[in-house]
């Protein structure tokens, strides 16, 4: 109990004293604001970034989906899968009743 009532006294005391320090100082010291920013040199003869393409959110319809498992016929004509294949499922035998 001695021992948290001198940590909690030591906490004050350390506060009051950076209570006192900081009213003490100059307060354009403590507040002071950022200096305003520069522009970069020459960027009055850059040329403007090209505008941002238009999107019209909808999939391209000159490139036709294609699936990630090709046909069985397209796999013997050597095409490749695009996703490897899934893992077996596990199965438990059924929970018995008691």
């Amino acid at each position: 109990m001695l021992l948290a009532s001198v940590l909690i006294a030591a906490g004050l005391a350390v506060s009051a004293l950076a209570l006192t320090l900081l009213t003490a100082r100059d307060s354009q010291q403590i507040a002071q604001a950022t200096p305003p920013t520069q522009s970069t040199p020459g960027a009055e003869t850059t040329p403007p970034a090209p505008p941002e393409p238009a999107t019209t959110g909808q999939r391209p319809s000159g490139v036709p989906p294609q699936p990630a498992r090709p046909d069985p016929d397209a796999q013997k004509a050597g095409a490749q899968p695009a996703l490897p294949p899934a893992p077996a499922e596990k199965v438990a035998p059924p929970i018995r009743e008691k």
